[in-house]
């Protein structure tokens, strides 16, 4: 099975994380609470940014509310088409590992009762 759709970039678990929270927020999450909603610290979740951000998948907007500093993260058009596509690949993968086990189980329930498949 070679799941071709399972981006690499998109593929780790804290970026999922991000993606996930940035999904139906079309107006973007600010850094700090984006820090909070996936439990990373600040330079963690800078790195992650800045890798999904040379991808094109997120845009990062960095302004001033009074005298703080302000960033905002939100999906890229084509970062949300990319992100809609992996979650359509993963789900082929969750299906095959179902059709798999179901196909398992049934196999070791056959051989208890005499059968072999050979």
């Amino acid at each position: 099975h070679d799941y071709v759709g399972l981006d690499r970039v998109l593929h780790e678990k804290a970026r999922l994380g991000i993606l996930v929270a940035l999904l139906n927020r079309r107006d973007g999450v600010s850094f700090l609470e984006l820090r909070s909603l996936c439990e990373l610290t600040d330079g963690n979740l800078a790195r992650h940014l800045q890798v999904l951000n040379e991808s094109d998948v997120v845009e990062i907007e960095k302004t001033t509310e009074g005298a703080r500093p302000k960033t905002v993260v939100r999906l890229t058009k084509t970062g949300r088409k990319q992100f809609l596509a992996y979650l359509e690949e993963l789900e082929r993968v969750l299906q095959d590992a179902r059709a798999a086990a179901q196909t398992a189980t049934a196999l070791r329930g056959a051989s208890r009762q005499g059968f072999s498949p050979a």
